[in-house]
């Protein structure tokens, strides 16, 4: 157990990691001197440093059992927390305390010597994992049989590929009897089957009352896995709680900063955008009406920026009338980010006659629907034309308004539609193909 101020006393005893006020600040050099002949030529130089802070007071406690995920886009300080779990860094400010055997997952393989082959290997990774030699030559057949290299175990490292490493640094990895697993996502060059089978070896773990630590990017592993969640943005905590609400805040903090970024670009060229904006969006139709705003609501009618999976997305458009139009035709369709329509709906479906409006009125049209998109962001149109006159388009309003579609499950379609599934048994004596419960 380690510490670098006073312990809490209330039921420390119920926690495996506790992390209290931890920040961390790295310096990067403004110049970079590579060569001894730079060195010489310059001896009185002096470079400056530019301060980046990759923590800023993260505290959050682990229970023992726990199972914890850490989330966060690249940069946002996921791995630099770990490796101060790890001790691999020392913190500037703050207290970790750490209440049991420590086994990181940081970067297997460390230490491999890749002109031995995979038994001086196993022994020289298990010794500097904690394990004496003795130990280490014991667990031998274990590991080669997990990582399924006992053809391969005779060939030096060097010619080892970068999934072989992996298989046998994990297997080494996984012999230590630690209390607390510290995973970084190092398992994402392994093969799909692989990756399966270290899945399992953490279910056995957690099941076992072992603490595991997981970073990861994948938010399926976090809802499937973990009991609860950190998310990191730009090294602070962001949100801690339950995995399916962190993870959809990690969802919508990725794509608000995707849209932050497009903002600034569309600025920097604002002059030209704007110009032929308006011509593209607008030179649609006859002008008889125009689609003013549309914009999207929640169930309380606060206009949001996403929905979440299986949620009511209510898409509205606001109409303003420049001349007498009777009973015109509203189409929504939404489109992805490749332009191919998810939602077609149509006030055609429901009903012929939406109304007589006169010049100057002003209506809404409301589109309601559940949400089953895949998670990403979304783009409404919306054309009103007139009614039985196939193409006669009165305004098209596109791609001036996006959202966001929450969704942790990425099952890899454009829609994720809730499948129930279930076992039947055949009686094979029948014949008949008959289903018997």
């Amino acid at each position: 157990m380690r510490a670098t101020a006073s312990k809490p006393s209330e039921r420390a005893s119920d926690y495996a990691l506790v992390v209290q006020n931890v920040s961390k600040t790295f310096e990067r050099p403004e110049e970079i001197t590579h060569t001894l002949k730079e060195r010489v030529l310059h001896p009185f130089r002096r470079t400056g440093h530019e301060r980046f802070q990759a923590l800023r007071d993260i505290s959050f406690v682990v229970r023992k059992g726990e199972f914890f995920g850490i989330v966060g886009r690249n940069g946002s300080g996921k791995s630099t927390l770990l490796k101060c779990l790890a001790g691999i860094y020392a913190t500037d400010r703050g207290a970790i305390w750490v209440d049991g055997r420590l086994s990181t997952f940081i970067e297997l393989g460390v230490g491999f010597n890749p002109d031995l082959a995979a038994l001086d290997n196993v022994v020289l990774n298990g010794i500097m994992l904690g394990l004496s030699p003795k130990e280490a030559r014991a667990r031998y057949d274990r590991v080669i049989e997990f990582a399924e290299l006992k053809e391969f175990e005779e060939l030096k490292l060097k010619n080892y590929s970068s999934g072989m490493h992996v298989r046998l640094a994990f297997s080494v990895a996984i012999q230590v009897e630690a209390d607390i697993l510290l995973i970084d996502e190092v398992l994402a060059v392994g093969d799909a089957a692989f990756q399966q089978k270290c899945f399992d070896v953490f279910n056995e773990m957690r099941d076992a009352g072992r603490t595991i630590v997981f970073v990861t990017h994948d938010m399926s592993a976090v809802n499937r896995f973990c009991h609860r969640a950190l998310l990191l943005e730009r090294g602070h905590a962001v949100m801690l709680g339950e995995p399916d609400k962190v993870a959809d805040r990690y969802l919508a903090v990725n794509f608000d900063h995707s849209a932050a970024i497009e903002a600034e670009l569309a600025a920097a060229s604002v002059g030209l955008e704007e110009a032929t904006a308006e011509t593209e969006v607008r030179s649609f139709g006859d002008g008889k009406a125009r689609i003013v705003e549309v914009w999207l609501e929640d169930d309380d009618g606060n206009r949001v920026n996403s929905v979440a999976r299986e949620q009511v997305a209510s898409v509205r458009a606001l109409v303003e009338f420049n001349d007498d139009v009777a009973d015109p035709v509203v189409e929504l369709a939404v489109e992805n980010g490749e332009h191919v329509p998810i939602i077609v709906a149509s006030t055609s479906e429901r009903t012929e006659h939406t109304g007589r409006f006169r010049q100057g009125d002003r209506a809404i049209f409301l589109f309601n629907f559940g949400n089953l998109m895949a998670p990403g962001r979304y783009f409404p149109r919306v054309t009103i034309t007139h009614r039985g006159g196939g193409l006669a388009v009165i305004d098209r309003y596109q791609r001036e308004f996006s959202f966001i579609s929450i969704n942790a499950r990425n099952t890899g379609g454009v829609i994720d539609i809730p499948v129930h599934t279930d076992n039947w048994l055949l009686d094979a004596s029948s014949h008949v193909g008959e289903a018997v419960r």
